[in-house]
């Protein structure tokens, strides 16, 4: 039987914090006197805090000297520091948890690809760390999604060739990534922009692991 490697995206997949990243930027925004709204917001899922940024100033039609640009982005990510600080394991998504501990038990090699910096804060937070066999995170790598960067890393410290690897995503950045080096892309939400996965659940209540065993 064929073991299959799972890499998994954290805001969205593991636990919403996404919500949070949503407000921060919100109030962000608004000092450019720009209204962030949540359909523009999918376009900020699954990349780097600096892309985020840029996307904004973008859609603000306005610009910024370095030092203003660096003090917004500490600001923001204290912002969303002060609005997650009670998460804890009760904030892990419906049924990934389960599926997750059935993975381990089975012997599949698990990961977490996220473009957050933050990423090893909240899974120490949710309680979830010891799970992960590698972690890769928005300080590991060069390029964000969609650049495969962070999922090559993945692949190289899990000795796993990339087709071989499932991506478990809820953006469409993520998804680009993991289509980008032949993953097999799972597609979690109801996002129109995740069709462009190989399979798309709303939630891991409709996954089953034997789904990825061959």
């Amino acid at each position: 039987m064929k073991f299959p490697t799972f890499i998994f995206d954290l805001d969205g997949v593991i636990t919403n914090t996404e919500e949070f990243h949503f407000l921060a930027w919100k109030i962000i925004s608004a000092e450019f006197n720009y209204h962030l709204t949540l359909e523009k917001n999918e376009e900020l899922k699954g990349v780097s805090r600096s892309m985020c940024l840029d996307k904004i100033l973008k859609w603000a039609n306005t610009s910024i000297d370095s030092l203003k640009y660096n003090d917004i982005l500490q600001r923001k990510n204290k912002l969303y520091l002060d609005l997650i600080s009670k998460l804890n394991s009760n904030n892990i998504l419906g049924n990934v948890y389960d599926f997750i501990v059935h993975a381990k038990k089975e012997n599949h090699v698990i990961a977490l690809y996220s473009s957050s910096k933050n990423a090893k804060h909240i899974l120490n937070k949710l309680g979830l760390t010891h799970f992960f066999d590698v972690i890769v995170d928005g300080n590991s790598v060069k390029k964000s999604k969609p650049d495969p960067e962070g999922f090559i890393m993945a692949s190289e410290l899990t000795n796993t060739k990339p087709e071989d690897c499932v991506v478990f995503e809820d953006s469409s950045a993520g998804i680009k990534a993991g289509n980008a080096i032949n993953m097999f892309t799972v597609g979690i939400g109801k996002s129109k922009e995740l069709k462009i996965a190989n399979q798309v659940y709303s939630g891991f209540n409709e996954i089953k692991l034997k789904m990825f065993q061959k």
